[in-house]
């Protein structure tokens, strides 16, 4: 190869690269500034084509997506000082570029563990002029609204960050707590079941004893008309024996004696003593039955 084949060759790719270092693309998800010797003098660049000064001028692009800072669970003190164990998230992206790049070198990292910083303060600001109830319920979307404009508004200022959303995603008490709460709510529940036990317990008591009493009120009457009715019985056989008596007297007389005979004889080792002529023998001497 001659030498102005060479030299030729080399003034091209000379020309490549300072083609190369004078052109950079922004793309639509992108934010950027064009720097010269450290200094910005081109912000917020538009996405497309763009022309630099090579090795002189230097572009830097950063991310202008809707990003998430999720943040560790943190502890967090109440009006009435209880612990809670808060895990957030916030939704941000870039607002100012030129304030991003100066304030935080554009590294996102940087501009996240600030973020993370203010976000964690400002919590513990908002969860600290609420009790609990109104941190875990009553007020908590009120919460989270107010620290989001809190959050956004030194964001914009400090880092050139704008702040979308701050969001709560869990509240829960600290491990230490959650055992003496549990053991507070079982000793709750104990003492309700005793309740319930004891009310169950009179209950039953009552229904038992007014059990009792309907059963002997009804043995009672049922007694009593079983005595009516027996006495109804014994009055109608009288009166049967009665007029069977008016109508033979002798001849009632003798079956009565027959059935006193029976009664009286009924085993053998019955013994009576008696006088033959007695009364009782009447109807075993022999005389005629008179009619």
């Amino acid at each position: 190869m001659s030498n102005k084949s060479l030299m030729g060759l080399i003034v091209l790719l000379a020309a490549i690269i300072v083609g190369w270092n004078a052109f950079f693309v922004v793309n639509q998800t992108e934010r950027a500034i064009v720097l010269q010797f450290g200094k910005v003098v081109e912000s917020d660049v538009a996405p497309g084509l763009h022309f630099k000064l090579p090795f002189v001028q230097e572009a830097h692009t950063f991310d202008g997506r809707l990003l998430t800072l999720d943040t560790a669970t943190q502890r967090y003190l109440t009006l009435e000082k209880k612990a809670l164990m808060v895990d957030s998230y916030a939704k941000w992206r870039i607002a100012d570029v030129q304030l991003f790049y100066t304030a935080t070198s554009g590294l996102r990292a940087i501009a996240e563990e600030r973020l993370s910083r203010q976000l964690e303060s400002g919590l513990r600001n908002e969860v600290a002029r609420r009790t609990l109830h109104e941190v875990v319920s009553g007020e908590r979307d009120q919460l989270m609204a107010d620290i989001t404009a809190t959050l956004d508004e030194s964001a914009r200022r400090e880092l050139g960050i704008e702040v979308v959303d701050v969001r709560v995603k869990a509240i829960d008490l600290p491990a230490e707590v959650n055992r003496s709460v549990f053991d507070r709510m079982s000793t709750e529940r104990e003492r309700e079941a005793r309740e319930h036990r004891a009310k169950g317990t009179e209950l039953a008591e009552g229904i038992r004893a007014d059990a009792d009493r309907q059963q002997r009120v009804i043995l009672a009457e049922a007694f009593r008309e079983s005595e009516k009715i027996r006495g109804d019985g014994d009055a109608k056989a009288a009166a049967i024996y009665a007029e069977a008596y008016n109508k033979d007297p002798e001849f009632y007389s003798f079956s009565r004696s027959l059935q006193a005979y029976r009664e009286s004889f009924a085993s053998r080792s019955d013994m009576l003593v008696l006088d033959p002529d007695s009364e009782f023998f009447k109807y075993m001497q022999g005389n005629p039955v008179k009619r």
